[in-house]
């Protein structure tokens, strides 16, 4: 064997041999569960409804979905979040149901011309946790404004998607829940 020969098979059996020891590692990581995300209480994230009076024109999974993101940014240390049930170990698990109960477009006019947060599209949300046992709580009632400058699912879910999970995520972690 040519020397560059040599070195690209040596090259070749370190990769095999690190990605062998990699998978090994990943496994064994797998294998052997983490206690304390187990005994950790669980919120489970359920898609909001909107109050029959109100037009509510975009995605609710959508909604659902940047909630559950905020959630786990925020209140991870403290909470397993998911939008599946959690049916075993013996620790504690939440519902996080809720209702747009208004909603107003705002003015696109009056943001454009008179700028500096005006004429924002804002909701009011009706939002509570539900317990194992069915017994409600906490609950909250909020109003949450458009972002100031906007983001990048508009189309699908507003300019209220952001908000709408941080003011959640805010709430539930002053809630003081165990």
């Amino acid at each position: 064997m040519t020397g560059s020969t040599q070195n690209a098979f040596l090259g070749m059996w370190l990769c095999g041999l690190l990605l062998t020891s990699a998978s090994a590692i990943g496994a064994q990581t797998k294998a052997v569960p983490d206690k304390t995300i187990q005994d950790k209480p669980a919120i489970i994230v359920e898609a909001f409804s909107a109050a029959s009076s109100v037009p509510w024109p975009y995605d609710m999974k959508l909604l659902q979905t940047e909630t559950m993101a905020e959630l786990k940014a925020k209140e991870g240390q403290k909470f397993n979040v998911s939008r599946e049930t959690a049916t075993e170990g013996s620790a504690p698990f939440y519902r996080l149901q809720g209702e747009v109960v208004e909603w107003h477009p705002g003015n696109r006019a009056k943001r454009m011309m008179v700028g500096m947060g005006s004429g924002r599209e804002e909701a009011k949300i009706h939002y509570w946790l539900v317990s194992r046992t069915g017994m409600k709580v906490f609950e909250h009632t909020d109003v949450i404004r458009a972002e100031f400058w906007g983001n990048a699912y508009a189309g699908s879910v507003g300019e209220l998607a952001h908000p709408f999970a941080d003011k959640i995520a805010k709430r539930l972690g002053e809630a003081k829940l165990e």
